[in-house]
């Protein structure tokens, strides 16, 4: 008998054992699946002939979590002030209540990107150095609006890292809003930038946690805004500019992480953050992107990073199902594999295996499961709200959101994707710790959480047609659960 069957049958003897009501873990479970339950309270379990066998084991402990949740977009903002009072109020609870995602780390623009109404710059005079006029007056209308009234909905607080798409094109080498590089002149001026941006948002009462350098600085095919940097031009500007003029503006306690883009090419970009100590001092971690495929969440890459800076952070900061029109009101598209993205379309041959059809569900539960076990320690989403044609965007470059609304007859919908994101934004919260566990079927994705209050959350993942009957087990107690087909399910365990 091969060790890990004996492992499971010795589990199964101690089960027998010890199966008496005082030996029985109490637990809420919520799942979220195919056959229409929403982020519902389950209580009733059939048994199903395929067993599952799953002990978890606090003591081992990886990253702590820094938070899940969504981008503030020009975008998403606008539409907001386009609904009623009523319908914009229900999506800001439901996404910062405690009662709904309640989410804890959110992500927002500098100056503009595809998700804008228009191309604009904090900086609009030309050669102004110093950026004496400098203005956040285009975020007035809309964006700082919508993240104001998150915060007063939001009981718990979250943290908001800001990323900028591109500087003015009078800073860049071909002077245009896409593509090219910063003039070294401006570098400093650039730095500059993200000092004077903190100082405005915090006058306008909105504390920034922290910044990306530069969103995707291998570019988008030079199609909306973006600014290029290599792994050193990007390493050195942090070194000696941002970093230092941060620190000289009182704003050194600013999270700054580096990269910024898809997994595929952490391991140049980390080597280079972290290549010696005067270097790493000005970086706390490395920014993360899910657009090189469609399954695969890059478990080496993904490795490879933590290890090279096990003390920094590790961040998902950008994911959407993309290159499609959102489905209006139908669950299951979301739920089948009918969503492409732009792979499926412009791949390299050699590449295309990683873009094939998709179920959305599938590409967000497999990805935050995949990265919380492979030490990522927080996931976030991009827009919190799209209309029906997945924008506005300017470059008409059409996303979905997990909300979609119809600004014109003031209607939402809450896509199951909302759910998905909820099942670990709610129950996993900020400074939780990933812990160990055993599973004994590789087609069940799992992974589990302590929570400052010592509560567990586990949260399981079922991709397949078949429910699972999962026996879980936590020190001397056990409870036997059931997963439905197609469903994502979180199991709160109260007290430890």
């Amino acid at each position: 008998m091969k060790a890990t069957n004996i492992y499971f049958y010795s589990l199964f003897i101690i089960m027998m054992s010890c199966n008496k009501p005082e030996n029985k873990l109490q637990v809420e479970v919520f799942e979220t699946s195919a056959q229409g339950n929403k982020l519902t309270k389950v209580s009733e379990f059939p048994f199903t002939e395929k067993r599952v066998t799953i002990k978890l084991i606090p003591e081992q402990t990886f990253q702590t979590i820094s938070g899940f949740g969504g981008a503030f977009t020009e975008s998403s903002a606008y539409l907001l002030n386009k609904l009623s009072q009523k319908n914009r109020d229900t999506i800001l609870k439901a996404y910062f209540a405690k009662e709904g995602a309640n989410y804890s780390l959110t992500r927002t623009h500098m100056n503009s990107c595809d998700f804008s109404l228009s191309q604009y710059s904090y900086t609009p005079v030309e050669g102004d150095k110093n950026l004496e006029h400098f203005t956040i007056e285009e975020d007035k209308d809309d964006l700082i609006p919508m993240i104001k009234d998150a915060m007063a909905v939001s009981e718990d607080g979250f943290n908001i890292f800001a990323s900028p798409w591109t500087a003015a094109p009078w800073m860049k080498d071909n002077n245009h809003w896409v593509g090219g590089k910063l003039l070294p002149e401006y570098y400093d001026t650039w730095a500059l930038f993200f000092s004077k941006y903190v100082d405005a948002y915090e006058t306008e009462g909105i504390p920034i946690w922290g910044f990306t350098v530069e969103n995707e600085p291998h570019g988008n095919g030079n199609n909306w805004e973006s600014m290029h940097f290599s792994p050193k031009e990007m390493t050195d500007f942090v070194q000696f500019h941002l970093g230092p003029k941060l620190e000289a503006d009182g704003y050194g306690d600013k999270i700054i992480l580096g990269y910024d883009q898809n997994r595929a090419g952490l391991k140049e970009w980390v080597d280079e953050m972290y290549r010696d100590e005067a270097s790493s001092k000005y970086f706390h971690g490395t920014a993360i992107h899910w657009y090189e495929s469609t399954y695969d969440y890059f478990p080496e890459a993904l490795q490879y990073a933590h290890h090279k800076a096990p003390n920094k952070y590790l961040i998902e900061t950008e994911g959407c199902v993309d290159s499609e029109v959102p489905k209006w009101q139908d669950d299951a598209w979301y739920w089948s594999k009918e969503a492409t993205d732009w792979g499926w379309d412009w791949a390299s041959e050699e590449d295309k295996h990683l873009h094939p059809k998709y179920a959305p569900v599938n590409r967000y539960a497999r990805d935050i499961i995949g990265c919380l076990n492979n030490w990522v320690d927080g996931w976030v989403d991009w827009n919190m709200v799209l209309d029906r044609q997945g924008g506005p965007n300017w470059f008409k470059n059409w996303c979905v959101a997990p909300v979609i609304v119809d600004p014109d007859a003031d209607q939402v919908y809450f896509t199951p994707i909302y759910y998905t994101m909820a099942h670990f934004s709610k129950y996993i919260r900020p400074n939780a710790k990933i812990i160990g566990l055993k599973n004994s079927d590789d087609k069940l994705m799992a992974t589990a959480a302590q929570n400052p209050d010592g509560s567990i959350a586990v949260i399981l993942f079922n991709e397949f047609e078949s429910p699972k009957t999962v026996t879980l087990i936590l020190n001397e107690k056990n409870v036997e659960i059931t997963i439905d087909a197609q469903a994502i399910q979180t199991i709160v365990i109260h007290k430890v």
